[in-house]
């Protein structure tokens, strides 16, 4: 009876809070109950009965909104998500490191206008990071392309995790 009773209750909390997700949380939960609570033949009858506790928490989104931020000059939107960047250059000369980081994103500005570049200080590196990649695979593809055209920076560039933009059209993470 407890093992019914543990099953049953966790059923009710995997088809609510899947049912959440796809329309009219009332009429829904209204089924899932109406479903739970009508006899199976041969098997008993279980009678669910819910928490006013419960019924506040039922229907809200499991994971928070996203933020969207506007560029300064407010033409574009954008998310900020965990992502993957190319790092182009980095250095802990003092002297000339920031002079290079500089140098080898006018470079890279010139010949990848469409990725976006930031030259970075973290004492005590300057680093220089390029693009803004939702995935290891994007990331890939513009590593091997820069690499052929960039063949000087080849050794130097690879992949990091870091915090990206993604344009809020072109996301393909599920929305609010």
């Amino acid at each position: 009876m407890n093992y019914l009773y543990h099953n049953t209750i966790l059923l009710l909390f995997l088809l609510v809070s899947v049912g959440g997700a796809y329309g009219q949380l009332s009429s829904q939960k209204k089924e899932i109950l109406k479903d739970l609570n009508s006899p199976v033949p041969g098997k008993g009858r279980v009678t669910v009965y819910e928490d006013e506790s419960i019924s506040h928490v039922l229907g809200r989104p499991m994971a928070p909104s996203r933020t969207v931020y506007t560029s300064t000059d407010g033409t574009n939107q954008f998310y900020r998500v965990r992502g993957y960047k190319i790092q182009a250059f980095s250095g802990n000369d003092q002297r000339t490191s920031k002079n290079e980081a500089h140098k080898k994103q006018q470079v890279i500005n010139n010949s990848f206008p469409q990725y976006e570049t930031v030259v970075l200080f973290e004492s005590p590196f300057w680093r220089l990071r390029v693009g803004n990649f939702e995935t290891r695979s994007e990331a890939e593809e513009a590593l091997k392309v820069m690499s052929k055209s960039l063949p000087s920076f080849g050794k130097e560039m690879y992949i990091v995790v870091d915090e990206v933009k993604i344009p809020v059209n072109q996301s393909n993470s599920s929305q609010e």
